[in-house]
């Protein structure tokens, strides 16, 4: 079979040759914030009180309050770098949200074995390393085998398999989501590993979560997720 053309599966013919976390987050976030902010509030009431009410004919020890004032300085650093985190923080939301519009509209490829069925047809990219027998079995959302088939195919990389939506009976199968599993062996009889993904328009982008989804053939993905760009 040549690089490049579509491997098909029927099952009356054998195959032939031709893949609210972000409230969470600032939940978790803002609680630090305050808990830090409290003991600061709280330090710094402390050290005032202890100068305010201090024996003048015994002041405070100077090894003392230095250590005292070295805390106060730490406190006060540690929550300047919360607040630049939570800054660091939003803006690479920001760009991750920005980011994951740019691809809608556009044809993405990512690796998964789930592919959608409709109007009787379902691809799947296999990336095969070398010539070999492969065993395929295709099965629905509840975990059942509804196709099942072998084939001699060549090595190469991204041949789409083309499924016609017919059950191993013959029956017409409907349109949803279907896992292809790939099992192969070379001439030797070694296991060979086949890469599987798939390819769709990525239609919508939920930016209510962290990191964005994108809806891809009716399955969600993130950013980076995606193999490549096929237009």
């Amino acid at each position: 079979m040549a690089t490049g053309d579509a491997i098909t599966a029927s099952p009356i013919v054998s195959g032939t040759t031709k893949t609210s976390t972000t409230a969470s987050s600032s939940s978790t976030s803002s609680t630090a914030n305050n808990s830090i902010a409290g003991n600061f509030q709280t330090f710094l009431t402390l050290l005032t009180t202890q100068l305010q009410n201090q024996n003048p004919l015994d002041p405070l020890d100077t090894n003392q309050f230095t250590q005292q004032l070295v805390q106060f300085a730490s406190v006060e650093q540690q929550l300047k770098t919360n607040d630049q985190l939570a800054s660091l923080v939003s803006i690479q939301q920001t760009t991750q949200a920005t980011q994951a519009l740019n691809f809608v509209g556009k044809t993405a490829v990512v690796e998964s074995s789930t592919a959608s069925l409709s109007s009787s047809k379902a691809t799947w990219d296999l990336s095969i390393p070398s010539a070999c027998d492969m065993t395929v079995t295709i099965t629905n959302s509840s975990g059942a085998t509804v196709y099942s088939g072998k084939l001699s195919v060549n090595a190469g990389d991204n041949q789409p398999f083309q499924w016609n939506g017919q059950g191993s009976d013959g029956s017409q199968l409907p349109d949803g989501q279907y896992k292809l599993t790939a099992t192969a062996t070379d001439s030797s009889g070694n296991p060979v590993a086949i890469k599987t993904q798939v390819q769709g328009v990525v239609s919508s982008v939920d930016l209510t979560q962290q990191p964005p989804l994108l809806s891809i053939a009716g399955q969600s993905f993130t950013v980076n997720q995606i193999q490549r760009i096929v237009s």
